[in-house]
């Protein structure tokens, strides 16, 4: 998945996917409980189409199309141009300035980044779902976390960059709408997107994207030297985490299964565990062999063909999940900090048969 979650000048990347299902609840995967009525939470959200804007800048008139663009989103001109798209016009909008005029003039003006400007406007002609859905989502996350400060949603483009989603200093939520533009949209293969990721470049995958970057940067999480149980917990709560903020969300779209993946991964719970185990990876460090368990893929290495990537974060779900069954009185806010993998999967009772 590609999520882009950007504090300060640092930069991380993430990404996503998707797919339009209806929503069902599953057993065991911290759904099983009514959710909350967050009905009467009121949400201020704002969101604005920059990518609009931008797609009406003059190529012939670039230097007062960027002051005005700088008038209208003072929040997020400069981080846009100079962070990611690495213009480098640093602020400096006038005709002397080589990066207008040999960055992105040429930019603007080539007939690809014409044709994905109007892709995107006829695909997007409004964002009305995707704000209701974000919404939804930000009351969720009042309910759960009063304090929590409703950012500022902006929409853009970033000439399909594989920028999915970005946070900035947990005011502003950026969601790149040329990555949403559907699995058969042509360019995707060419940017090298492999076909089991294509289902993810669709809208309703959004709301998962944004939830997740939020997430990540609340909860940073260094998996240098972690083994993969360290990493499949953490996955873990964030697939928790999700379950309780966008529960409108199918389960098999926030951990990016199409449904026959996810019931396959419910009739087999029992051998993916003790595969695991029995091949001694949960305690293992070497990146090269653990990363592929709790990262996007065709299918995991060492399973049959049916099975879906990702596994460890499925698995790291059922610990969670089951760890909340057996502690049901902890918050959302407790159960989400750093714990002692090891200790987490003890208390959890995780033994599935």
């Amino acid at each position: 998945m590609v999520i882009l979650s950007v504090k300060n000048i640092g930069v991380k990347i993430c990404c996503s996917l998707c797919l339009l299902f209806v929503a069902i609840q599953f057993w065991g995967c911290g759904n099983d409980k009514s959710n909350p009525d967050v009905s009467n939470i009121q949400v201020n959200m704002t969101s604005v189409r920059f990518d609009q804007s931008f797609a009406k800048l003059d190529t012939g008139n670039l230097v007062k199309g960027l002051q005005h663009l700088k008038n209208e989103y003072p929040f997020f001109l400069n981080f846009y141009l100079d962070t990611l798209m690495g213009f480098g016009i640093q602020g400096n909008f006038n005709d002397s300035n080589l990066a207008i005029a040999k960055g992105l003039k040429p930019f603007l003006s080539h007939p690809d980044i014409h044709g994905l400007l109007d892709t995107v406007a006829a695909h997007f002609p409004n964002v009305k779902q995707s704000d209701e859905d974000l919404k939804k989502g930000f009351q969720y996350m009042k309910y759960y976390y009063p304090n929590f400060k409703i950012p500022k949603v902006v929409y853009f483009i970033s000439g399909l960059n594989k920028w999915y989603a970005f946070t900035v200093d947990s005011s502003l939520v950026g969601v790149g709408l040329d990555m949403f533009l559907g699995e058969k949209y042509p360019y995707y293969q060419a940017i090298q997107i492999p076909n089991y990721a294509l289902a993810k470049c669709c809208p309703e995958y959004i709301p998962v994207n944004v939830f997740q970057t939020i997430f990540r940067n609340q909860h940073p999480f260094n998996d240098d030297d972690k083994n993969l149980l360290d990493m499949m917990i953490q996955r873990g709560k964030e697939q928790y985490f999700l379950s309780k903020i966008i529960p409108f969300v199918a389960d098999a779209v926030r951990i990016g299964y199409s449904e026959k993946q996810l019931k396959w991964c419910q009739e087999n719970e029992a051998m993916i565990y003790n595969f695991l185990v029995k091949e001694n990876l949960l305690y293992e460090t070497g990146k090269a062999k653990i990363v592929r368990f709790v990262n996007d893929g065709p299918n995991s290495v060492g399973m049959t063909e049916e099975s879906p990537g990702n596994i460890g974060t499925w698995v790291g779900w059922q610990i969670v999940a089951h760890y909340v069954n057996k502690h049901p009185n902890i918050s959302l806010e407790d159960l989400l900090k750093p714990t002692d993998p090891q200790q987490f999967l003890f208390q959890s009772g995780y033994k599935p048969r």
